[in-house]
């Protein structure tokens, strides 16, 4: 018989009375995919949302669209992003459809409003209305399209599931999550692109992936040119994340402050509706968990919200004391969060209550 799964959550009172349960699941892997740690169902079947674009970026960069067309680390970076819509954002997306010989026309993502709420209330008093480039998605966009140009496909229909491009993510996908050829599922993302889902202990295979190639030491892959080429692409992503955070988030956003906080030896992507990845490199930090190579963490919040999410990615990372404490304390905004009213009074708080159980 199985044994039923402890249920974790992030809870929120109200005058000391219980008024929301938020639950959590969670999984830690290392570089083998075995699972360290879990709280609540780490074989969740998850939608991986934008969490999954280190794995398009890596396909991307592997088509030899940025060497082509010129495209740096920094461009990387925005082809990995959830953007705040900032102006830097909007200009490096159309620079990277200006290098590729590409317009806003081209894209196939729609504007929409800004995750940043500072954008929005710019773009209301200049009564704005956002188009394709202003999308949070869009440096993916553009990516793609570069990455069609390279492999020679048509650019009308690179969001579509049976592009050349993305039977090439679909690939990449299943390979890094250690699945069988075609087992992940897809549905439609809200930017208009393919989204993978599957078990969530998966989606910490992956950024576990990314976190241990960065670590890695080319010599030690055996001569074999192909991984040693793999292994060269995937630390490439995972730096460029971490060397311009500000270009997958944004001012005050989660995933800027903690690769900020990091220093370098952490990633983190947001998914939308409340589902979360994070790589971290190989060091004493994940040697005193018992894992070999670098770890992944994924995180999922059953009802989708974005700030329980945060709250629960920061208790996972302090149960696990991954980082220095004074790393960590960059993140303390986002881990307990008072609940005020219209007038500003205190009424109550939003806080986890789970324990991160060893596997």
């Amino acid at each position: 018989m199985r044994t039923p799964l402890s249920t974790g959550f992030v809870v929120t009172d109200r005058g000391g009375v219980v008024e929301n349960r938020h639950a959590v699941h969670a999984a830690i892997v290392d570089s083998e995919g075995t699972l360290l740690y879990s709280v609540g169902d780490p074989n969740r079947i998850t939608l991986a949302r934008s969490a999954a674009k280190p794995a398009q970026a890596l396909t991307i960069l592997e088509t030899g669209a940025l060497e082509k067309y010129h495209l740096n680390d920094a461009d990387l970076a925005l082809m990995c992003a959830s953007h705040s819509s900032e102006d830097h954002h909007i200009s490096r997306a159309r620079a990277i459809l200006s290098s590729i010989s590409a317009s806003e026309e081209d894209l196939q993502c729609g504007g929409h409003v800004p995750v940043s709420s500072t954008v929005h209330h710019a773009w209301i008093k200049a009564d704005f209305t956002p188009t394709p480039v202003c999308s949070n998605c869009s440096g993916k966009h553009a990516g793609m399209i570069a990455a069609a140009k390279a492999l020679e496909a048509d650019i009308g229909s690179y969001h579509l599931p049976d592009h050349p491009l993305q039977e090439r993510i679909r690939r990449n996908v299943d390979d890094i999550c250690g699945l069988e050829p075609g087992e992940s599922k897809w549905g439609l993302d809200g930017c208009n692109l393919p989204a993978p889902a599957f078990p969530l202990n998966c989606l910490a295979r992956m950024y576990s992936s990314f976190a241990t190639a960065a670590s890695q030491d080319l010599s030690a892959t055996n001569g074999k040119e192909d991984h040693a080429s793999r292994v060269t692409d995937m630390s490439r992503v995972f730096n460029a994340m971490a060397r311009y955070p500000e270009n997958v988030g944004g001012e005050g956003r989660f995933c800027t402050i903690l690769m900020k906080a990091f220093q370098g030896e952490v990633i983190g992507k947001l998914g939308a509706d409340g589902c979360y990845g994070i790589g971290v490199k190989q060091s004493k930090w994940t040697r005193q968990l018992g894992a070999h190579g670098g770890i992944g963490i994924a995180v999922k919040i059953e009802d989708g919200s974005i700030p329980i999410l945060y709250s629960a990615v920061t208790e996972v990372l302090e149960q696990l004391r991954i980082g220095e404490t004074e790393m960590r304390s960059k993140l303390a905004e986002f881990h307990t969060l008072e609940v005020r009213n219209t007038v500003g009074v205190v009424t109550g708080k939003t806080a986890p209550q789970f324990k991160v159980r060893s596997a």
